[in-house]
């Protein structure tokens, strides 16, 4: 199997919020736009922006900047978000529903096109557009809307024997809402996402604000 070198995870986080600025730009009729323009929209240094940018294949242009058509082609193609990837979402709770609903998903190729939970008065209703199915339709489902992906926000006690049913089902990326770590094959892709980091960093933030003032 070939190996393909990712970039580093800061990087990747970084680039949709450099899409963000450039797509703005495209809105605003700009045809160039400089990555220390970017970097000062993002309190970034312009080096760090430069260098993020190079690993996406574009090359800016002298006094000019960045083309700003061909930096939103080569960061959706880079992201991937130019491919439509059909998901699930196993857990139809206050998370998972919400999921469901964000927008901004569809227009980056996550296609939430199904739903499962295991409460009996959801199945047979659609949260947000989206069908929700039993559990014992999983299978069946994954096969029917040829899903590739996998949301799991299911409550923790059940996540591992979630993943395994995922598994079953051929699913081969896995995006983990839950705060167990579970464990799949390695030929399975597993984000982990954990929602408390974020709120620890505004946390500590808000502490040194009011330490500092």
């Amino acid at each position: 199997m070939k190996t393909i070198k990712l970039a580093s995870m800061p990087t990747i986080k970084r680039l949709p919020a450099y899409l963000h600025v450039v797509e703005t730009a495209a809105r605003d009729g700009r045809e160039y736009i400089s990555g220390t323009v970017i970097a000062e929209e993002l309190e970034l240094e312009p080096i760090q922006v430069r260098k993020d940018l190079a690993t996406t294949g574009i090359i800016g242009k002298p006094r000019l900047g960045f083309p700003v058509a061909e930096l939103i082609e080569a960061i959706n193609a880079f992201l991937d978000w130019c491919n439509v990837h059909n998901a699930i979402v196993v857990g139809a709770g206050h998370l998972g529903s919400a999921l469901t609903g964000y927008e901004e998903f569809r227009r980056r190729g996550l296609n939430i096109v199904a739903a499962i939970d295991a409460e009996s008065h959801k199945v047979g209703s659609t949260v947000n557009g989206v069908p929700v199915f039993a559990p014992e339709e999983l299978a069946e489902t994954v096969k029917t809307f040829e899903i590739t992906l996998a949301v799991l926000t299911v409550p923790s006690p059940s996540a591992q024997s979630v993943a395994n049913q995922l598994v079953d089902c051929g699913i081969k990326a896995i995006w983990n809402f839950t705060n167990v770590k579970v464990k799949v094959p390695e030929d399975v892709i597993v984000q982990k996402e954990d929602l408390t980091s974020g709120y620890a960093m505004l946390s500590v933030k808000m502490r040194a604000q009011k330490l500092s003032s």
